[in-house]
Formats: structure tokens, C-alpha cells, sequence
């Protein structure tokens, strides 16, 4: 079955290149296999629908050929002869080319490891990490600081994350020859090239594995890192944090630290937005004639006046008394709304009040 690239992304197929992206980028996100609730086939099969849906070219002949774009090797490469000519072979009537040409959709389903530069694997990059991390209501409101402590990969301390004991001979791999690459035979006369293992696309091998990595260039260690959460940060947001996930080898980078904010409830104060919500009872008198009454912000007790006449449910602006502005400056307000408290037991000179008030029609 022919897949459908658009539907795997969510998007039209007018859909823009910066449109695409975004959805990728979500989904990718969403279903990255070292998340708990992530999924090695389905994020396959999103990098696969964005590096077609990315390319200008491959689009085009993606929404050309449709159903038959995804039968390659079953007759389906009708129009692509000229992307398989760059990489010719007339050795045994089979062709072999770069596996950087395919980009990552090839890459990614079968595990190698894509070039840009011809017999050399481009850089490795590490996993993205994401953890949680709560808060409470007023440590989001006003920012603060927090220390996370992680298992993860770090680089080598003694080999620097080459993998070779320190003092012992660089050689150059015996496998890829020095390339990084090595091919990776398909069958039917089709070879692909695919980053070499012994040197992990480096084209070197040590004499001696280093004695405290073991040859991987990374090392598992507890990490703890202080984190600047910014003020008006909202339940669900995440920060990310360059370069602080999990670490590969010597002259790759590192991933991203993806930390989600989790915040606790408040007793008094209601979030919606960068506005805050409370809410204060008032007696029949003063909602009748009027006064003051003390209130709750966050930054304080605040005396609001409260006017004759004034009906239950009434909401009270309290202009920049809410949550700072996390992308820009300013703050929200704080909206105040009032309910007439109706007591539950009256007194006999309360009641003899109320009925004198009745009889005079209020």
C-alpha cells in the first residue's frame, strides 16, 4: 500500500514548507523512541514523510507519481532514472550510489547512518532527554531556580570520547579503510552506504579500547544542573536546554535536555492566561451601600473599593497584578469577583431587619 505522506504529517497538500516543518517537528517530538510513550516505527515513518515533503523535488515527483512513489525496486523508479545515473555502476548491470543522496528516509529505516560529505558519515548527534519538573504556583508566577539531577551519558573524562586509550596507537580502520563508510549490499546488484561499526564513522581504530569507556567514548553519570526557570511560565511549558542531553562520541554533539514544567494549584489564586482569578465574598450591606474590603494579589494584601449597589458576581479589574509576560514585559491583571454572602442563621433582631427591609420593598 502506497503511504500517504501528507496524512502522516496532518497537513494539506497545499500545505507550506514552514507548515510541514511545524508538524514534523511536533510529531518527531511526540513520538521519539527514548520518550516512555514514544514509538520507534511511527517516528520512522515521520521522518520518511518530511524528508520527502521537505525536498522541493522530491515532492513534486512524490505528488506526480503518487501511489507509486513508495514501490521502489517493483518498477516504481519510472522518472528517477537521473537521481540512480548520479551513482551508476555497470559492474555486474547493478549500481551503487551515496547513501547521503537518500538523505535520512533511507537512513532511518534501516539503521545506517546518512552522508553529505562523499566516503564520510556526517556528525553524530545524541539523544534528547525530557523530564519533569514541578513547581509551585507562585515559584511560576515570580521564576526561581531549581537544581535537576540526571543519569545520563557524559563524555569520557579519560579518553575525551575517541573511545582509544590514552597513549595507544591511532590506527586506521581496517574495515572502511579509513573511509567511515562501508557498503552495505541489498541484493539484486544494490549496494548502500552505511556508517562503518567498528569505527562508528570515525575511520579510525585505536590499538587499545579506552580501559573506562570501553571503546563507546561515553560514560553513564549523575549529573545535577541548576536551572533558571523564567517568571510567568505556565503548567505545561517546557525549557530546553542545548547541548545538556545525552552525549556522543568525540566531535559529535550532544542532544537537548527538554525539561516540562508541572504546576501545583493554588488555594487562592487561578491561573487563565497571564490573568489571575480570585474570588471574595461581600456582605448584603456592603454590596448595598458600598465600602472597602481587603483582598488577596500575589504581590500583596490590596484594599478595593467596593460601590453601592454593587450585584453578586461583579468581577473587579485590578490592572498589571497578574503573571509577568514570559515571552515580552508587562504583566496581566488580577480579576476579582465578588459574591453576596448569605448568611445561614439569622439572629431574631437580623430577621426582624430583614422583614422591616421587605415590607419596604428592597
Amino acid at each position: 500500500m502506497a503511504k500517504d505522506y501528507y496524512k502522516i504529517l496532518g497537513v494539506d497538500k497545499s500545505a507550506s514548507s514552514e507548515d510541514i516543518k511545524k508538524a514534523f517537528r511536533k510529531l518527531a517530538h511526540q513520538h521519539h523512541p527514548d520518550k516512555a510513550s514514544g514509538d520507534e516505527a511511527k517516528f520512522k515513518e515521520i521522518n520518511e514523510a518530511y524528508q520527502v515533503l521537505s525536498d522541493q523535488k522530491k515532492r513534486q515527483q512524490y505528488d506526480q507519481f503518487g501511489q507509486t512513489f513508495d514501490q521502489a525496486g517493483t518498477g516504481g523508479f519510472e522518472g528517477f532514472s537521473d537521481f540512480f545515473n548520479r551513482g551508476g555502476n555497470a559492474n555486474n548491470g547493478g549500481f551503487s550510489f551515496e547513501f547521503g543522496d537518500m538523505g535520512d528516509v533511507f537512513g532511518d529505516l534501516f539503521g545506517f547512518g546518512g552522508s553529505k560529505n562523499r566516503g564520510r558519515s556526517r556528525q553524530q548527534v545524541g539523544h534528547d532527554i525530557e523530564t519533569e519538573l514541578t513547581i509551585t504556583f507562585k515559584e511560576a508566577i515570580f521564576g526561581t531556580q531549581k537544581t535537576v539531577t540526571l543519569n545520563k551519558d557524559e563524555v569520557c573524562s579519560k579518553c575525551g570520547g575517541n573511545g582509544i586509550e590514552p597513549g595507544a596507537k591511532i590506527l586506521t580502520c581496517p574495515e572502511c579503510h579509513g573511509t567511515g563508510q562501508i557498503l552495505k549490499s541489498m541484493g539484486f546488484g544494490i549496494s548502500f552506504g552505511a556508517t562503518c561499526p567498528t569505527c562508528k564513522g570515525t575511520g579510525q581504530k585505536g590499538e587499545k579500547d579506552c580501559s573506562q569507556c570501553h571503546g563507546s567514548g561515553v560514560n553513564r553519570t549523575e549529573k545535577k544542573l541548576t536551572v533558571k526557570i523564567p517568571a510567568g511560565i505556565d503548567n505545561g511549558q517546557s525549557i530546553r536546554l542545548t547541548g545538556e542531553g545525552q552525549a556522543t562520541r568525540k566531535g559529535g554533539r550532544s542532544g537537548d535536555l527538554y525539561i516540562r514544567i508541572r504546576v501545583t494549584p493554588d488555594k487562592i489564586f487561578v491561573r487563565e492566561g497571564d490573568d489571575i482569578l480570585t474570588q471574595h465574598q461581600i456582605a448584603f450591606s456592603q454590596a448595598t451601600l458600598g465600602g472597602k474590603i481587603e483582598v488577596e494579589t500575589i504581590d500583596g494584601p490590596l484594599t478595593l473599593k467596593i460601590p453601592a449597589g454593587t450585584t453578586s458576581g461583579k468581577i473587579f479589574r485590578l490592572a498589571s497584578r497578574g503573571v509577568q509576560h514570559v515571552a515580552g514585559r508587562g504583566r496581566g491583571d488580577q480579576l476579582v469577583k465578588v459574591v453576596i454572602r448569605v448568611p445561614e442563621r439569622l439572629s431574631r433582631r437580623q430577621k426582624e431587619l430583614l422583614e422591616d427591609l421587605s415590607r419596604e420593598g428592597i
